[in-house]
């Protein structure tokens, strides 16, 4: 198994930027698909952003040109950088990886809370 550690969440006023980081206990070299996901109060979770081991990326429509997801595979670290912040963005966020071997369902952090004050 794979620990997922998420960092960098708090309090931010609207417009402003954060930088959340997912530590993993294992290389994520092998991680094919690794991204950032987030949870508001009373709606489901949705996908925010995903980087591939080659480095492409994707991104919910909502956080285009505003959020970048990034990988330090030497640093078994994944980025998202968040700029523009809006209150819409509150969520929980969650940090979750796919590899072959050891995080074949999906491996998941316990979450970092942001929270964009208008």
């Amino acid at each position: 198994q794979v620990q997922l550690v998420e960092s960098g969440g708090g309090l931010v006023q609207a417009g402003g930027s954060l930088r959340l980081s997912c530590a993993a206990s294992r290389s994520i070299s092998f991680m094919y698909d690794v991204g950032w996901s987030r949870q508001a109060p009373g709606k489901q979770r949705e996908l925010v952003a995903t980087i591939t081991s080659s480095a492409g990326t994707n991104y919910a429509d909502s956080v285009k040109g505003r959020f970048t997801i990034s990988r330090d595979n030497a640093k078994n670290t994944v980025y998202l950088q968040m700029n523009s912040l809006n209150a819409e963005d509150t969520a929980v966020y969650y940090c979750r990886g796919y590899s072959r071997v050891y995080c074949r369902d999906g491996c998941w952090g316990q979450g970092t809370q942001v929270t964009v004050s208008s």
